[in-house]
This record gives structure tokens, C-alpha cells and sequence, in this order.
């Protein structure tokens, strides 16, 4: 038996559930189809879900094709869950993209055909809802070629469209040799000599497709099955099936984590390689492409259940090529490699870029806020939670507003805790500007600490990271003691001048020096003479701090490519609110009575303009926007961030708050 991990992804709307309940019926594996509406589908199982009629959290269910095994993964479409989205892409073998033959292509596609094309995964393209009034055909086929891939194969035509009685007629198009022999010389060749045959089409087309050189393009209803049946035959045939050696050593990926009844985690995770058993003792953790290999701690496996016919059941192994549910360790985190590191691929989609203040009400408990805050942050990682111990409030950042009314529901309905929101704020970043470096020496001009550290900060190019080397032996000190400085150094990145993240920057340590461990004879250690762990966690944030100031930082702004189609007429109420927004129209297009802007916004103003657009546009105006890069902040008003570490731009400050954590 093949197995193949298949994942459903698309933008909200689209009918990814329904898909995947249509693809459960005809599999057997249940006899009913769900509906989204009725909110009795398989895959939506939480009780919000069901509610707002929205795909939250990823699902899997699994189900069989003759030979094949497919385990299908079931994704949130709305961009505030992407999350989501990302973590399971790590782990597919091939994808089915679903595009809504009514509105056609929207910015969630775009944005996920540019990263299943990133990663090569083999996708083909279903474009769902054919049978409802305003679907469309060549119109739709027309944007998937223009605005995702070129490299597009119909795989039949379709037949009274916007009907009950819509469907799909398969075959494969003309248009398919051209497409198909711009991979293949020798189909090329054939073509030419106009000796191809259909059965070398259907072969190439299988190769091209498992290598994600080119995307068959289905068309059909989830509601009414049509086109479903083509779909499956696609699914099948033409993407690739799970490769790894059950007998290889252990490697595997963890993307989902949930708690059980007893409030114990349970890992869902893809085996690449080898097998797990109940009751092995294996390692897991962080994959750290800047470390020697991340964080890793060990457990032990009490129990797994593999998916079989549209549910889980309990087992006593999972092989390479399987999605597991694992118990038993109880420090595994989204992201944790199992057994052997495989490379790790970094974010996938931008992070969150927006931030807010949860705010306790109605009685509840700070303690049990933050606790459950910090539960939900283990099931989404991209959830940065900052905690302000001095004024008792935590920040959550966000990609939107439905997110923040995710968590909120969340909060009441699984812990029972009322809370409030403070206003949404960009999620900012800084930058350095230029070099700077500072040095401390071991307890002279007023080092407190027995530690010499000397730290220099340079630029780096956006999206390269935190790189920390060294320019003294390794072995001039313990290396605990440089690991404490690389640790420190990270951590305090976090909070840069102005209290923002600075993602990219290359931080190089110039100078070191301890104390060597001290003692008397028949007497322990004197820690007033030795230095420790403390002295360099200590001194780190000074000297770095100190380090930034004279390279200087900018802070950046998020900001959001957007598109917009207008009623021509209604440009001159249109562009001063654009222009009051700090919008910024780059392209300009008419076309008859339809005017269609492209340019930049920052992510501060999106949610406003959304609301004042229909306003502006009798109705008719169509805003796409996503996340693009980040820009400098206009001068005279760079945004401060609340700091909630120990402050050291103050040192006395930070040397009092520090002697007040040590001593509690």
C-alpha cells in the first residue's frame, strides 16, 4: 500500500471543506456529506469552527484510492490563520489548490501558489462552485495562467456553467503539448516530428507534475460532485507518493500540537524516515540553523495512533511515510524535529504584523490569563506573547481582527476567562544603521560583573537573520560562557532601541575574559571570585545595548502591497483618502469604466481603508492587500514600543531590576 500526504489549501471560501467531504464520500469512508452550514463536518471539529462556518486549526483525515493511502490535510483559508497553513507544508508529498470559479483568484491564492511553487511541491489546481450563479470559466483559467503559473494544464472542458446541471467533460487540452514539451526535449522533438502520442502526453504530464513543473487544472462542484471523480483520478495518478526507508534511522516532523482530556500534549507528526514505537526513547527539539542543532530533549513514547479510513486508531508503530498522532513528551513544541535533524526551511509566510494588550475582565484571574496565553502560543508559534512584569500586561501579535476574535472566543470557551482587547498597533521592526561595538572589562569603570565582554554590531541584508561569531579563541574561556553571551544576545535582540524586534544584524564578540574558579584549601567554591553563568548573562545586554546606540537603528514599518479595482468615477474621493492613509498608487490602470490601482500601504491602515472603501465606492470597489516587506518609518514620528525587559539603555535601571529579579 502507497501512501500519499495530501494537503487542501486555498483561500476562505473557496469550499476546501466541502472538497474534502465530497473526496470522504466517494471514498466510503462516510455516508453523509457534511456541510459547513450545518457545521457537521469531519474536519471542522471545534466548536468555533462549526460556529463562524471558518476552518481554524489544520485537520487530517485519511482515506484510500485503490493502492493508495491518502492522508488529507484540511487547512484554515483565511490569511489570519496562515499559521496554519505553514506548518503543514513541511510535510506534504503534493497539494490540491481550490479556486472558487466565482471569485476566481484572490491574494490568499496568490501567496500560496508562490510558496507551493517555492517549495516544489507538486499541486494540482481545482476550480470549485461551477454550478453557482456568476461562476466562470476561461475568465478563471485565464487569471490562474496570468496571475499564478503559466505552466497550466486544462484537463477538460466544462459544460452549462452557473447551473444544478454544471459539469466537467475531462480530456486533455491542445494547449497541453505546448506547455508540456517546454520541459521535455524529447517531447519537443516528437511534437515536431508530429509523432506523439496520447499515452506519451498522459507520461509527461505525470513526470512534470510530480516534479511541480506544471499544474493540471480541474474544474467542478464540492456540492454536486461534478468534476470530482477527474480530481481523484488526477490525485492518484499524477502526484508523487511517500518516499522514506522503514527501516532507516528515525526522523520525523512535528506540525500540529493539541492537549488531550487530561490536559497532556499530543504531537502530530510526519515520519520521514525509520520507526517509532511505543515505549522507544527517542530525542526531539528545535531545528537552529544558526546552533549546533537547537534545543533537543529526550522521551518517551507511550502511546500513537495512525489515520486509517477517515479517523485515528491506536497502534503500536508508525513507519516512514505516515502522519501519527505521538504521546509522551511532554516539552514537544511545533516545528520539534523527532530523531534525526532534517534541514530546516525557516517561516514560509511573513510573520504577524500586528500586536495588542489582552486585557483581563469580568474577574478573571492575571495567572490564569497567562497561562492560558501560553497554551495557545504552544499551538502557534508564530503567536509571539511579550509579558510586562512591572505593569502586569501581556501583548499577543496577530496577523488580524478575526484572529484577535479567535482568541477571544478561545479564552471563554475552553478556559472560561472573560477578556478585553486594547487598540491594534503595527508590529514594527529596527534596523541598524551602521557598525558599532563596545567592551566592558572584568570588574573595572564600574562592571559590576566578573566578565569581560566586548561585542561589535553590523548590518546585515533583510531576511538573513541573527548570525553570532567569534573573533577570540573559542578556547579562552569556557565555552558555557560563550554559549551564555550567544544566548543573551538573542534574547535581548528582541527589544532594540526603541523596544522593536531587530530581526537581521550580525553581532561578533571582540573580547572575553573570566575569572577562573577559586577556592580555599578544604573549602567549596567562592563564587565572589569565580566567574559564572549570571556574570556573562548580566553584563551581555549592557554591552550590547551600548554596542547599538553608536551603530544607531531605524525603525520599519510594516507594509502591504494592495491592489484595487474601482469604479473610474469614484478616483477623485478615492485618492485623498489614499494619500491621508499613506497609500501609495505605484501603477495605474483603466479600462473602460473600471480603474485598477496597484502600490503600498502600511499594515497600520488596511483594516481603515477596507472599512471606508465601500463608502467611497458605491459597493463596488475590490481591495486584495498582503504583506510585502518592511520600510523606514516617516521621520518625526517613529513609533516607541513599551519595553518590558529589564531596561538596560538605563544602566541603573537595569542593575536595580536585575538585583531585584536575582534576589526574588
Amino acid at each position: 500500500m502507497h501512501l500519499l500526504n495530501l494537503g487542501i489549501l486555498a483561500h476562505v471560501d473557496a469550499g476546501k471543506t466541502s472538497l474534502t467531504e465530497r473526496l470522504l464520500h466517494s471514498a466510503g469512508v462516510i455516508d453523509e456529506i457534511g456541510s459547513v452550514d450545518a457545521g457537521n463536518t469531519q474536519t471542522d471539529s471545534l466548536a468555533l469552527e462549526r460556529q463562524r462556518g471558518i476552518t481554524i486549526k489544520s485537520a487530517v483525515v485519511s482515506f484510500a484510492l485503490d493502492d493508495v493511502t491518502v492522508n488529507l490535510i484540511d487547512t484554515p483559508g483565511h490569511p489570519d490563520f496562515i499559521a496554519e497553513v505553514e506548518r503543514v507544508l513541511g510535510v506534504l508529498d503534493g497539494a490540491v489548490l481550490v479556486v472558487s470559479a466565482v471569485e476566481g483568484v484572490q491574494p490568499q491564492t496568490r501567496i500560496l501558489m508562490r510558496t507551493l511553487q517555492r517549495l516544489r511541491i507538486p499541486t494540482l489546481v481545482f476550480v470549485n462552485k461551477i454550478d453557482r450563479r456568476g461562476a466562470r470559466g476561461d475568465a478563471v483559467l485565464r487569471a490562474v495562467s496570468e496571475r499564478l503559473t503559466a505552466a497550466v494544464v486544462p484537463m477538460g472542458t466544462t459544460d452549462a456553467l452557473g447551473t444544478r446541471d454544471a459539469r466537467f467533460v475531462p480530456g486533455l487540452a491542445a494547449s497541453a503539448l505546448d506547455v508540456l514539451a517546454d520541459h521535455d526535449d524529447e517531447l519537443l522533438t516528437a511534437y515536431l516530428e508530429d509523432t506523439v502520442s496520447y499515452d506519451d502526453l498522459r507520461t509527461a504530464l505525470a513526470a512534470q507534475t510530480r516534479q511541480a513543473l506544471v499544474h493540471p487544472v480541474y474544474f467542478g462542484s464540492a456540492v454536486t460532485g461534478a468534476g470530482v471523480e477527474a480530481l481523484v483520478d488526477g490525485i492518484r495518478e499524477l502526484l508523487p507518493v511517500a518516499d522514506g526507508d522503514p527501516d532507516g534511522p528515525v526522523s520525523g516532523t512535528v506540525f500540529k500540537v493539541e492537549r488531550g482530556p487530561a490536559g497532556e500534549k499530543v504531537a502530530y507528526a510526519r515520519m520521514f524516515s525509520g520507526t517509532l514505537r511505543t515505549r522507544d526513547r527517542i530525542c526531539f527539539g528545535a531545528v537552529d540553523e544558526s546552533s549546533e542543532g537547537g534545543s533537543r530533549s529526550e522521551g518517551r513514547i507511550t502511546a500513537i495512533s495512525v489515520f486509517d479510513q477517515g479517523t485515528d486508531s491506536r497502534d503500536d508503530l508508525v513507519a516512514a511515510g505516515r502522519i501519527a498522532k505521538l504521546w509522551g513528551m511532554a516539552d514537544i513544541r511545533i516545528g520539534d524535529a523527532i530523531g534525526e535533524t532534517r534541514k530546516a526551511h525557516g517561516h514560509f509566510f511573513a510573520p504577524p504584523t500586528l500586536e495588542t494588550i489582552v486585557a483581563p475582565a469580568g474577574g478573571t484571574d492575571r495567572r490564569a490569563l497567562h497561562r492560558a496565553l501560553t497554551r495557545l502560543a504552544e499551538q502557534d508559534p508564530l503567536i509571539d506573547l511579550r509579558h510586562d512584569e512591572v505593569r502586569q500586561e501581556t501583548f499577543v501579535s496577530l496577523y488580524g481582527e478575526v484572529q484577535k476574535e479567535v482568541i477571544q472566543a478561545t479564552l471563554a470557551d475552553d478556559f472560561g476567562l472573560d477578556v478585553t482587547f486594547h487598540e491594534t498597533t503595527p508590529l514594527c521592526i529596527e534596523r541598524p544603521v551602521g557598525s558599532g561595538a563596545a567592551v566592558e572589562f572584568n570588574k573595572k569603570d564600574a562592571n559590576p560583573f566578573l566578565a569581560t565582554i566586548g561585542l561589535r554590531v553590523d548590518p546585515a541584508p533583510a531576511g538573513s537573520g541573527v548570525a553570532f561569531r567569534l573573533e577570540v579563541e573559542l578556547g579562552s574561556m569556557p565555552y558555557a560562557f560563550f554559549k551564555a553571551v550567544e544566548d543573551t544576545v538573542r534574547e535581548t535582540l528582541g527589544q532594540g532601541l526603541h523596544g522593536w524586534k531587530i530581526p537581521d544584524c550580525t553581532v561578533t564578540m571582540t573580547h572575553s575574559g573570566y575569572s577562573p574558579r577559586q577556592s580555599h584549601a578544604h573549602q567549596g567554591f567562592d563564587k565572589s571570585m569565580s566567574s559564572t553563568g549570571y556574570d556573562f548573562r548580566g553584563l551581555t545586554p549592557l554591552v550590547l545595548t551600548e554596542a547599538l546606540r553608536r551603530a544607531g537603528t531605524q525603525v520599519h514599518e510594516p507594509m502591504h502591497r494592495f491592489r484595487l479595482e474601482t469604479p473610474t468615477d469614484t478616483l477623485a474621493a478615492l485618492l485623498p483618502v489614499l494619500a491621508r492613509l499613506r497609500a501609495v498608487p505605484q501603477t495605474t490602470q483603466t479600462r473602460g469604466v473600471t480603474c485598477s490601482l496597484e502600490g503600498s500601504v502600511p499594515a497600520a491602515h488596511v483594516h481603515e481603508l477596507e472599512q471606508q472603501l465601500p463608502g467611497l465606492t458605491r459597493g463596488e470597489g475590490e481591495l486584495e492587500s498582503s504583506f510585502d516587506h518592511y520600510a523606514p518609518a516617516p521621520r518625526g514620528t517613529v513609533p516607541e514600543r513599551r519595553r518590558t525587559d529589564l531596561n538596560p539603555l538605563n544602566r541603573r535601571e537595569y542593575l536595580l531590576n536585575l538585583t531585584r529579579r536575582v534576589g526574588n
